[in-house]
């Protein structure tokens, strides 16, 4: 396990910083903006963003716990982009992943009490938590407070040291755009305790299982493990699932930027509130025809014994569930390749598998729109333009991002292309329906720790 990354101060100085003016001077250092340039990109005038950004978030700290003594720390979790493996996670499968540069952010110190006092922008009240009480309230399932406890629950319980905190968090992680902004969050949480009361020491991965933990149990969620590991570990990672509860984590070592392509998420509008049943629907007729072949989960099947066995179970599971099951098998071993392909350097592959998967997520797995109301089509319509448009160029790749019916597609596309796309697909969908994402190396990091 991996001791979790941190700020590179080349002289290995501790950067000790419990007034306000030795934080901003802090982050306008030559440390901060080269740490930037690797989250964020080398945009000079994102990079000053950047800093306004943090720096705004100290003040609003201050103002709203003007009596903390605790040193002052300064925190950032990615979010995440899905690129291989859709629907694969929870069969058992493989996945790819990636941290971008859209991210939660936090400024948080410790306190003499058991009390942790969280503040998020946008929010009027604090989310408050005693941890002289960690099990799970029925009345905060779904909401912040219950990911705090669940947090500081799992930390008490794995024997790591726990404690108060005051923090004030932002994030433009973009809800309802697949790029797992509740993830993201959990794992700043963790991070948070982690660097207060256990030197940093917890590792991403474990960081990862804490963050789902709490989502799980007292969030109420039964979400996977894929969000969470992607914003934790950072770059390109590959997670294999065959042991849910013990799942291979790998990091890949790949840069995106070389190859003069910018990667970006399209919001296509439509409502998520009617799509629990068809999420729900995929792994569970997935996980029928494994059933219906004497196992557990697709990941246990092959495609010859699939294919060999569809006369005698197709009125059973139905034609759906066996096209679900296919797209399965193809898209896991999909994840295998692409990660061959990074290895290798081989872009061009990369891309191609890129197009594959979509091109399953469409016509076998059927996430791109809901059967409820066929009417409405924007993930179709998006990827049926996408497709058009880098077909006259000669390059690029697209695919359903995410859960799919509803939402978003990611787009690969060369930076030269790039302004003309965005043109046209926001003449459809709207202004600022495209945003333009980069790989950050960086999971979650903790600003201010040092290094050697």
């Amino acid at each position: 396990m991996r001791a979790i990354p941190t700020v590179l101060i080349p002289d290995g100085r501790m950067i000790g910083m419990p007034m306000v003016d030795n934080i901003k001077e802090f982050l306008n250092s030559k440390e901060v903006h080269n740490l930037f340039e690797k989250l964020y990109g080398s945009n000079e005038a994102v990079i000053q963003d950047q800093i306004g950004r943090y720096c705004g978030l100290v003040d609003k700290f201050v103002k709203q716990f003007p009596s903390s003594n605790g040193e002052l720390r300064l925190f950032s979790t990615s979010g995440r982009t899905e690129i291989g493996g859709n629907h694969t996670d929870h069969n058992a499968g493989r996945v790819l992943a990636a941290a971008v540069n859209l991210d939660s952010i936090a400024v948080a110190a410790k306190t003499d009490d058991d009390v942790i006092t969280v503040c998020s922008e946008g929010y009027y009240k604090p989310f408050i938590v005693n941890l002289s009480k960690l099990d799970p309230v029925e009345k905060e399932k779904g909401t912040t407070t219950a990911l705090i406890r669940g947090i500081a629950r799992r930390f008490k319980d794995l024997g790591f040291h726990i404690g108060g905190f005051n923090a004030y968090i932002t994030s433009n992680v973009l809800r309802g755009s697949g790029l797992s902004s509740s993830a993201s969050i959990e794992v700043l949480l963790a991070t948070i305790m982690s660097h207060l009361y256990n030197s940093g020491t917890v590792s991403p991965e474990q960081l990862a299982m804490i963050g789902q933990y709490a989502e799980n149990e007292f969030f109420g969620k039964p979400c996977g493990l894929m969000d969470q590991m992607a914003c934790a570990v950072g770059g390109f990672t590959a997670i294999d699932f065959k042991d849910p509860k013990n799942p291979l984590v790998k990091k890949i070592d790949f840069d995106f930027g070389i190859w003069d392509y910018c990667l970006l998420v399209v919001n296509t509008g439509g409502s998520h509130a009617d799509l629990t049943e068809d999420y729900a629907a995929v792994p569970r007729e997935m996980k029928a025809v494994a059933k219906a072949l004497g196992g557990q989960v697709c990941r246990e099947l092959s495609m010859a014994e699939l294919i060999r066995n569809i006369p005698s179970i197709r009125k059973e599971v139905g034609d759906r569930a066996i096209l679900r099951a296919m797209h399965f098998l193809v898209d896991d071993q999909r994840v295998v390749e692409q990660v061959e392909a990074l290895q290798r350097g081989d872009f061009k592959a990369f891309l191609s598998l890129i197009n594959e998967s979509g091109n399953s997520s469409w016509k076998w797995l059927q996430n791109c729109f809901t059967t409820k109301n066929p009417r409405e089509q924007g993930v179709t319509l998006a990827l049926a333009l996408t497709e058009h448009f880098l077909k006259q160029k000669g390059s690029g790749a697209c695919r359903v991002h995410g859960g799919g019916f509803a939402g978003t597609i990611q787009v690969f596309i060369p930076n030269s292309e790039r302004e003309e796309y965005i043109e046209m697909i926001e003449g459809i969908f709207g202004e600022k329906a495209a945003t333009v994402l980069s790989i950050r190396p960086y999971g979650t990091i903790c600003l201010d720790s040092t290094v050697k």
